[in-house]
């Protein structure tokens, strides 16, 4: 794994410990029965968080297909579709 990778991936997984923060103040927001207001404002951050990092993950992806494609379809098993439909999904 390259720096960048490395760098890449480590980003990734601190939003993704991040969203886990936020979806333990949802959980905790709706057991201490708060305000509507607090609770989907909570839940948006989640969303939004989470929202990121698929976006950072596909994004590492695409660009280790457009840096070498051959290779980039060996290690993750992915074509260019899949990559197209696996960001549409996000959107």
């Amino acid at each position: 794994m390259s720096t960048t990778d490395a760098d890449a991936h480590k980003r990734i997984v601190n939003r993704l410990r991040r969203a886990r923060g936020q979806l333990d103040a949802v959980i905790a927001a709706v057991e201490n029965e708060r305000p509507c207001r607090e609770v989907v404002t909570q839940l948006s951050a989640v969303s939004s968080a989470l929202d990121r990092a698929g976006f950072a993950i596909v994004s590492t992806a695409m660009k280790d297909c457009i840096a070498d494609p051959d290779a980039a379809r060996d290690q993750q098993g992915l074509t260019t579709e899949e990559l197209e439909k696996l960001f549409l999904m996000l959107a």
